[in-house]
């Protein structure tokens, strides 16, 4: 297990890593390595990770708990919660298309170059176009679509929606949104970032999600590893107490073109859960080079959280780093 990671390490693939794994009812395995720059303090168990699109199941799971209390259903159109959405070519999407990442919403767009923002940004998302296939397009800007209705839905911010609804019954009381500046230091690094002119520690990653204030649906949490793994293991326990049985198998079960609801699916090929976990699987991944995959079938949970960005995001490599950490600790989470 460590040897996978410190080769990483000494590759200059991350500063630093903290890992756990283990079953429903125990025990947890958890480990770390290296530090929190190539220049800081050391890793420790209290260290905070961004965790990039990790957000998104998350917010998910708090989607989801609205639809557990019917202020959702799946099928609902982006313009019923969202007025101002009325008479676009988004009026008529649905929270599942949102979720599945098949809205036809274009991903993977720079939108903070040229809008700085907050309104404007989010009115950049309004007047994207549509792609003119369906299909599965991993899509941030849905995500950020999906966030703001889950707070009208709700009638609560997003950052507040998701600690009533999933951090605090997960007993996650360290993951949040928006660290104030003193805990800054207890972050891990991530980007020398060209856009910011700076190295950024303790504020968000993603450059859409800071001009949106650092509270969005697809991108801003912080989490310490040992609020990943009681999440992991709620989640293997079936819920745990975030979501109930049921709701979480449909939610985890659904598979459109390889996605489940706000989550990805285990895949055979080039899947970053790596070879050795069932088709019942699921997971998701964060740029920042985070991660956590729950297999109810084997009872297993595993969670990876690197800086796999500091200080460029130019290495690939991660790809082939989380499939190797996760077959051996599938393996020894099994033994």
């Amino acid at each position: 297990m460590t040897d996978v990671l410190e080769r990483a390490r000494a590759l200059g693939e991350f500063s630093g890593a903290a890992w756990a794994y283990g079953r429903s009812r125990g025990p947890v395995t958890r480990g770390r390595l290296g530090t929190l720059a190539w220049d800081g303090d050391p890793v420790t168990e209290s260290t905070l990770w961004d965790l990039a699109s990790v957000t998104k199941p998350i917010a998910g799971l708090a989607v989801m708990s609205l639809v557990e209390s019917g202020e959702l259903t799946l099928d609902d159109p982006v313009a019923l919660h969202l007025p101002e959405y009325a008479g676009t070519d988004k009026a008529g999407i649905s929270v599942y298309e949102l979720l599945t990442h098949t809205s036809r919403i274009p991903g993977q767009q720079p939108l903070y170059r040229d809008h700085p923002t907050r309104d404007e940004l989010l009115g950049a998302v309004t007047r994207l176009s549509l792609r003119p296939s369906p299909g599965v397009e991993y899509s941030s800007q849905g995500f950020m679509i999906l966030g703001l209705i889950a707070e009208r839905a709700a009638r609560l911010p997003l950052d507040r929606l998701v600690r009533e609804r999933v951090t605090a019954p997960a007993g996650m009381g360290e993951t949040r949104f928006l660290l104030p500046e003193p805990e800054w230091r207890r972050a891990a690094a991530t980007e020398d970032c060209p856009w910011r002119g700076r190295l950024v520690q303790g504020t968000v990653h993603d450059e859409n999600a800071e001009v949106m204030g650092g509270v969005a649906g697809h991108a801003g949490l912080f989490g310490t590893l040992d609020d990943l793994a009681r999440l992991g293991r709620a989640l293997c326990s079936g819920g745990g107490g975030v979501l109930g049985a049921r709701t979480l198998e449909v939610m985890t079960r659904t598979r459109t073109g390889g996605r489940a609801l706000a989550w990805a699916g285990w895949e055979q090929h080039g899947c970053s859960g790596g070879d050795l976990l069932s088709p019942a699987a699921y997971g998701h991944t964060g740029f920042t080079g985070t991660s956590l995959w729950v297999d109810p079938e084997l009872d297993v949970f595993v969670v990876l959280l690197t800086n796999r960005v500091h200080p460029t995001r130019n290495s690939a490599a991660i790809g082939r780093i989380r499939r190797a950490f996760h077959n051996v600790a599938v393996t020894e989470a099994l033994s």
